[in-house]
């Protein structure tokens, strides 16, 4: 196969051209972390959008008290918010399936040996139990074999990656249980507040993985060939 960087040839059991370094599949592989990370932009838009427009919510009903306070209007306005919790959660499996694509190709052109056979990039992340704990030591396995870094480097790249998986957890954990009951003020009230952590802990969630997609395609695709 032609490199279609410098048109040397480079051999089928090997990614990279010999000569220049480029990768065999250097389109595709860059296209997958451009898809992934302009998804994960999106949801951060959306759970930003969604954590203020909550927050404008949450104003009035603190000014309000209960004799003025219309339960009605507020379940209305509350389940409108469920819907877009739900429809993030289905935008965020989408961009989850793309993510998956590429942290497939990641492990098999990171380099040296993997602590985790190849699979487990997929299964980690669907089998119970150990999918709360395998999938952020396999992302930061992926990020650090893919460059050289310090110990500080290190350190920074594992708080990088546990902030992303514990407000991951957090956005999930907390969408799912959004209450829409709006019997009383109080209870309306905690129901945005918990709107608002879950909008947060998504927005954050999707703006470190987008830090940590970026910075590996970018760490792989100018890694040098080692000769």
């Amino acid at each position: 196969m032609p490199c279609a960087l410098c048109g040397d040839i480079i051999p089928s059991q090997v990614a990279r051209c010999p000569a220049c370094g480029a990768w065999a599949r250097r389109r595709d592989f860059r296209s997958v972390g451009v898809a992934v990370f302009m998804l994960l932009g999106f949801n951060a838009f959306i759970a930003f959008g969604t954590g203020i427009s909550l927050l404008r919510l949450d104003s009035p009903l603190a000014e309000l008290t209960r004799d003025g306070y219309d339960a009605a209007a507020t379940a209305r306005a509350l389940a409108a918010y469920a819907d877009v919790f739900t429809v993030s959660a289905v935008l965020a499996a989408i961009t989850g399936a793309l993510y998956l694509i590429w942290l497939w190709r990641v492990a098999g052109q990171a380099a040296g040996p993997r602590p985790y056979p190849r699979g487990w990039v997929v299964l980690g992340w669907l089998i119970p139990v150990v999918n709360l704990v395998l999938p952020p030591r396999i992302v930061h396995d992926l990020w650090v074999s893919s460059g050289r870094f310090t110990m500080a480097g290190r350190h920074a790249v594992g708080a990088v990656v546990l902030v992303w998986w514990v407000s991951l957890l957090a956005a999930f954990g907390l969408g799912q249980a959004f209450p829409t009951g709006a019997e009383s003020l109080p209870e309306a009230r905690f129901s945005v507040h918990m709107g608002v952590a879950a909008a947060a802990c998504q927005a954050l969630a999707a703006a470190l993985c987008m830090v940590s997609v970026f910075q590996i395609t970018r760490l792989q695709l100018t890694r040098p060939v080692a000769t």
